[in-house]
This record gives structure tokens, sequence and C-alpha cells, in this order.
């Protein structure tokens, strides 16, 4: 065939089109993901397994820090075979392909625009790693001082596969059942993570609380932290690290990125307050446990909220979630009498319910214009800016994660216990897990 000049020109037009078309990999958005990516990486070690190393008792600190280590290790591994491609893969409204990005192939430099148009993919796919690793670890605080470490992996292993994969795929995949930006059907606003990671991990942890049983002795003898100053350090690197988490899902260095940065400050900042307020005002004295716990509990209450209201309403929402779990935690573990060792149904569970549900009524337009108008019905945009139409949305999404993270979870650890079993003995747990599970001790005196 041959080819005039003009015809050859039209030809490079429209390469040159095409490549103009394609998404550009943006420096500072990737810098910015990358820098994320570790700050949220640290969440688990060194910041949760010094938090709740620091609560439990002597002879179990080693133990409780080993749940967060060894899940760097293994939902990396799990993630990189096929959790990302259940997560992220195309799929239904409920699972993506198990097989799409398997062993992450197809997971490269180029980036994937219906999820971050200017990082590469493989930066998108080690920023939502970070949040597989982080969730579980939460709910190990539920069952600490009295899980066998066989059952801990297994049930790990399980409940990220049955449970968190799907439920971040119904979330913020494309054509999830709740994502309100790429064809979900009901559309929920949760910016990074109420239900995904704090809501699930909570009911979870509530659950695992009730079957595996009490400690023994609780609540009849005293079971007091047994190094504070570890948790206050792990409390510290929480806070910054969730910035990571907060900031870094607007998968960009952008304003949103910059709002969602204030809005997560401001709420712990509140929250830390209006928690010591409260143990002030009932107790005498407002205890440095409770300051930092308030502190946690306000960063995992604006969590959902924090790329979609504006800083006042972070401070309100930090206020009021400061004071709904210290109740949690102190009145309705109380009532029930369960046993949540380091309390992350009242915290993360309660705090992220809260966060979620009022996000419904304070979303603004202002904050993320994206919600004005990217959400269509009948071809007709829908804005799921704060109302009651949206708080009805958030709570069907917030019923729906704690039916699958209960159901699931309740199975999930019948059959860890049939399989390896779940509880250590009488004596390994008088002795110690940190002896009796891995041979070592944290202190030789």
């Amino acid at each position: 065939m041959i080819y005039s000049e003009a015809a050859d020109a039209t030809i490079e037009e429209r390469v040159a089109k095409l490549e103009a078309a394609k998404p550009v990999v943006n420096s500072g958005d990737n810098a910015w993901l990358l820098t994320s990516s570790a700050l949220v990486l640290m969440m688990p070690a060194p910041g949760l397994a010094l938090f709740y190393g620091g609560l439990v008792r002597r002879k179990n600190v080693l133990a409780t820090m080993m749940h967060s280590m060894v899940l760097m290790g293994l939902i990396s591994v799990v993630w990189m075979v096929y959790g990302y491609s259940i997560a992220f893969g195309e799929g239904n409204a409920f699972f993506g392909s198990p097989t799409q990005y398997f062993l992450l192939k197809g997971v490269g430099g180029a980036p994937n625009s219906d999820y971050a148009a200017t990082i590469p993919h493989q930066t998108f796919m080690l920023f939502q790693l970070m949040f597989a690793i982080i969730t579980p670890a939460l709910i190990s605080g539920a069952f600490a001082e009295r899980m066998k470490f066989s059952g801990f992996v297994l049930f790990m292993l399980l409940w990220v596969t049955v449970i968190y994969f799907p439920l971040a795929h119904m979330v913020w995949s494309k054509g999830g059942l709740f994502n309100w930006a790429l064809g979900g059907k009901i559309p929920v606003l949760d910016f990074a993570g109420g239900t995904v990671v704090h809501i699930s991990s909570g009911i979870s942890a509530l659950v695992c609380a009730f079957v595996l049983g009490r400690r023994i002795g609780f609540p009849s003898e005293p079971m007091p932290p047994h190094n504070v100053v570890l948790s206050l350090i792990g409390t510290g690197l929480l806070w910054v690290g969730w910035f990571g988490f907060n900031a870094g899902s607007a998968v960009g260095a952008g304003e949103l990125a910059t709002s969602a940065f204030a809005a997560t400050h401001f709420s712990a900042a509140s929250a830390t307050l209006s928690w010591g307020a409260a143990e002030w005002f009932l107790k005498g004295k407002p205890s440095v446990l409770g300051v930092a716990s308030g502190m946690v509990a306000g960063l995992a209450t604006i969590t959902p909220a924090s790329g979609f209201v504006t800083a006042p309403s972070a401070v309100l929402i930090g206020l009021i979630s400061g004071v709904v779990c210290y109740f949690a935690v102190t009145k309705l573990k109380a009532a029930f009498g369960y046993d949540d060792s380091l309390d992350v149904f009242g915290v993360h569970g309660v705090g992220s319910t809260l966060g979620m549900l009022m996000c419904g009524l304070l979303a603004s337009a202002e904050v993320n214009p994206l919600i004005g108008s990217t959400f269509q019905t009948d071809g007709k945009p829908i804005s799921l800016a704060g109302g009651m139409g949206q708080f009805l949305n958030q709570l069907k999404g917030v019923l729906f994660t704690v039916a699958l993270g209960a159901i699931g979870t309740f199975i999930i650890l019948k059959i860890v216990g049939a399989l390896v079993g779940l509880r250590v003995s009488e004596d390994s747990e008088d002795q110690g897990l940190d002896l009796t599970q891995h041979g070592e001790k944290a202190y030789n005196d």
C-alpha cells in the first residue's frame, strides 16, 4: 500500500493524540502516595505493636506485638498472590476476579485511570496493601493474652480472604456495590476505611471476644497495662501514620489531601480533649491512657469522613466521638460483660460507625465537589452532600458491614476452632503467651 505525505501526517497526528490521551505519572503525586504508604505501614509496626504491647501484662507483650509483625509478612504475600485481584479486579458488585491480577500480573508502572490516573498502578496497589495489613492487626487487640498463635494465623488468613478483600471491592473498586464514584448501586461515602477497616475490624473483634470468652480472672482480678509509656509512644506513631492513611486516600498531592489532613488532625485533637474531660468529670482525674484512647477514637471516627467534611465539622465529630467512645469502653463493655481486651470494638467499631453516620449528615460538596454530581440515577446526577438521604445510604453501608463482619467472623472462628483450636490452655495462659507460644521473655528480671 502506498501512503501519501498527507496520510503519513494524519497517522502521526493520530499517534500523537493517542499518546497525549494516555495517563501520565505525576512525580509529586507518586512521591506523596509512596510516602503515605510508608506512613500507613508504620501504623501496625511499630505504632500498633507498641500501643497494644504496652497495654497487656508483662508475660504477653511479645506475643501481642508478634501479631502486628507477622501480619506485615502474611498479608503482604497473600495480597500479592490473590488479595489485590479480589479487591480491585473486575468482577461483580461483591467480588473482583481472583485471576485478573494474580501474582500482580499487569500491575506495573502505567497508571490505572479508574483508581489513580497520575500514579503508577503499582503505587496504588502498595498503598492499598498497607490498609489490608493494619485492619486485621486491629482485631488482635480483642483476643490478646489468650489466642493460640496457630489459630491466629489461620483465622487472619481466612478473615482477609472472606471479609476484607470482598468488602474493599464493594466500597472502593469499580462496580462495587457501595462505590459512589465508579458505578455502585448504593452510594456510600467512605473516604479512607470506616466500613472496610474500622467497622469490619471492630465488629469482628466483638465476635472474637464473645466466642473466645474472658481471660482467666477477668473482671475480678486487676489486669493493668504493664507499660503505659510504650502505649503512648505507639499512640503518637499512630497519629502521625494516620495522615498517610487519610490524606493519602486523596491519591494525589492536591487540595483534597490537605483538607483530609486538616480534618484528621482536628478530629483527633478534639476527641483527645473530650475523652479526657469526660473522664475528669466522672472519675475526678483525667488519665494519660484515657487521653491516648481519645486520640485514637478521634482518628478512627474521622476516617470515613476525612475527605468530605470541613475542619469545623471535624472538630464536632471529634468532640462527640471522644465522649461516645468513652462510654462504649466503660459502660457498654461492663453492661454486656464481654472481654474485649484492648477495646477494639468500643474505639474502632463504635467510633467509625459514628463517623460514617455523621459523614452522611455533614458531607460538603465544597470540600469534595465530586459528591455533588458524580453519582447518577437514571442518567440524572444526585447530590450526596449531607442530609437525611445520604444518612440513610451510610446506614445501609454500616448495617451490611456489621452483618458481614459478624456472621463471617463467627463462621471462621468455628472453622479455625475445629481445625487447630482457638484458645491456649489454662496453664499456658497462666504462664503467659510469650513463653508458651514463642519460647521467649520480654524482660529478664
